[in-house]
């Protein structure tokens, strides 16, 4: 059994093309087991966690990176975040009372909309790009995106089936006086067309590359491991209870006996009592 959950950069030899293969299975278990998501939404986050990874390694941010759709359909809003660490977290707010066909696609689901890039650099500024939801899959959005920001050629193939999820990033990089074989990009893009769905969710990394360019020269490093890991912590919870001032936390106190706060992505609950709330106002006091 091949290994997945992994990111696996790949370079084509004397050529400024350059590549990303991820697949995830036991992330999107772990992602979707504290969720209740239909079929389709599960299908479709799944390929936004996975172009998460994608941008992530692509952009070679030291930081996290956050892809958020939102829209006026049924399916409100979906969220995948990745940081440099290749640890991944998502979720989706939909109507509850919708129905969603197995094969729904983004468009049905979503309605009009727009999709939101964010770059939190651990050094930097912060960056935020939006573009329209006018494609039909995400792939088409991001590659959108793409062609309006960074100016280089990329395109994206992404697949999801609910339990495994997998993409292909594919980039050309400015050439130079060096390269070798400048028909390459257009080349290994006709290439990577052939490649069917379910042989990027079935089939390991290095088939997968094997099927699609045994006649090229390519470089593969190391594989690195995707995991799922939620960013809540108590500390950042009680951040949040702080922005709200100490009347309000103890008017809830007053309330409800208690504060109870829920992670919407991990399920996690803070629980902050009286005593608690108390402790917390007079630390940022003194």
């Amino acid at each position: 059994m091949f290994m997945r959950d992994l990111r696996q950069r790949f370079y084509f030899a004397h050529s400024p093309v350059r590549g990303e293969i991820v697949q995830l299975t036991q992330t999107l278990n772990d992602i979707f087991n504290k969720h209740d998501y239909p079929l389709a939404i599960k299908r479709l986050l799944g390929e936004l966690l996975t172009a998460s990874v994608l941008l992530t390694a692509t952009l070679k941010l030291e930081g996290r990176l956050s892809l958020q759709a939102r829209g006026n359909g049924a399916l409100k809003m979906m969220m995948a975040e990745c940081n440099h660490h290749h640890e991944i977290r998502g979720i989706a707010q939909l109507d509850e009372q919708a129905i969603f066909a197995h094969d729904a696609s983004l468009k049905s689901c979503l309605g009009e909309g727009i999709l939101v890039i964010t770059l939190e650099p651990e050094h930097g500024q912060r960056y935020q790009g939006v573009v329209s939801l006018e494609g039909e899959t995400i792939s088409q959005c991001l590659e959108s995106y793409f062609s309006q920001s960074e100016q280089l050629p990329t395109r994206l193939w992404l697949a999801s089936d609910a339990t495994h999820a997998a993409g292909l990033l594919l980039q050309a990089l400015p050439q130079n006086q060096d390269d070798e074989d400048e028909d390459r990009w257009p080349r290994v893009v006709q290439l990577t067309q052939t490649l069917k769905p379910e042989e990027l969710l079935e089939l390991s990394t290095d088939e997968v590359l094997y099927r699609l360019y045994h006649e090229e020269s390519v470089t593969l490093p190391n594989a690195e491991q995707v995991t799922f890991a939620c960013t809540c912590s108590r500390e950042n919870t009680a951040n949040a209870l702080v922005s709200i001032g100490q009347a309000e936390c103890d008017d809830i106190v007053a309330e409800q006996g208690d504060i109870r706060l829920n992670c919407q992505f991990c399920h996690t609950e803070y629980v902050f009592t009286a005593r608690d709330v108390s402790q917390l106002f007079q630390r940022q006091v003194h």
